[in-house]
């Protein structure tokens, strides 16, 4: 007989591999991986997969792109009419040739700063506000430049504002006579100090022809019968106002007188005519001979 094998019974201890899995599934960010994020990379999953495909990702652009027109293009978001105030008519139709809508459009496809700058460009408009009012209409208010002085340069004649800004072109000067007219290269840096300059002369404006710009430096005042003040580089405005004080008290400049130089304040200088000064040749012989 074969002896009896002692009985064999189940070990309750766990395997090395058993303790290492239980172990790691103790771990909070295992578990938390495990129960919370395999779930979310499954459902992340399913979209990404069905999305690899590229007709199925242009179906789905075509369908939001027609989504949103359908909204832009509602009547309510439609611009029907553009309303230009403040521009005289010239001007109105210079706007509307710049800035070309083919409406009616949608609000949506409007750049209204672009439009705004566009405007702003043109020479005889100073500020413009565009706003989309309710019923579809597109307002756009125009603070037009104000010609103040016609301007003489190498390239013509052209209309300014009060601080040098171009206004417009001018075809002649007869067209603003209206307008005081400065001329020279660099006149129109200097269009504030030449509007000073008219408002001091206004006591002899009838004999003001206009003013000169010498040397892009100081202003030459022109006068009929060919005179002129020269003044200085500054205080152009207080020196003019001396000249005309003097024209008050003894009539310097209907005189036979062709510029009066103040172009050093501290030394007036008087140009007779050749006539004058023959005259005065004369005058000073018969006093010296008189005097002999």
């Amino acid at each position: 007989m074969r002896p009896l094998s002692p009985p064999s019974f189940r070990d309750p201890a766990p395997s090395r591999w058993a303790y290492r899995a239980q172990r790691l599934w103790l771990t909070p960010f295992v578990r938390k991986a495990v129960l919370k994020g395999l779930p979310l990379v499954v459902l992340a999953a399913i979209p990404a997969i069905w999305l690899a495909d590229a007709d199925r990702r242009a179906a789905i652009g075509d369908s939001l792109a027609e989504f949103r027109r359908d909204i832009e293009t509602r009547p309510e978001f439609m611009v029907k009419l553009l309303v230009i105030e403040g521009a005289s008519a010239p001007i109105d139709r210079e706007i509307r040739a710049t800035v070309p809508l083919n409406l009616p459009a949608s609000s949506f496809d409007l750049d209204l700063e672009a439009m705004r700058q566009a405007v702003t460009a043109l020479d005889a408009v100073k500020s413009a506000e565009l706003r989309i009012r309710s019923g579809g209409v597109l307002e756009m208010k125009i603070q037009q430049r104000e010609a103040a002085l016609v301007w003489r340069s190498r390239d013509g004649l052209s209309l300014l504002d009060a601080e040098g800004r171009r206004v417009a072109a001018l075809d002649s000067r007869e067209s603003r006579a209206d307008l005081p007219l400065i001329a020279g290269d660099g006149a129109e840096t200097a269009a504030p100090e030449a509007m000073a300059l008219f408002a001091a002369a206004a006591p002899i404006s009838e004999r003001v022809r206009g003013l000169v710009r010498m040397g892009e430096r100081r202003w030459d005042v022109v006068l009929d019968r060919d005179q002129r003040i020269l003044l200085p580089e500054t205080g152009a405005v207080a020196a003019l106002e001396r000249v005309i004080a003097l024209e008050d008290v003894s009539g310097m400049l209907a005189r036979d007188i062709v510029a009066v130089d103040l172009r050093n304040p501290s030394r007036p200088t008087l140009r007779l005519a050749p006539a004058a000064i023959e005259d005065f040749r004369k005058i000073q012989t018969t006093q010296a001979g008189a005097v002999n």
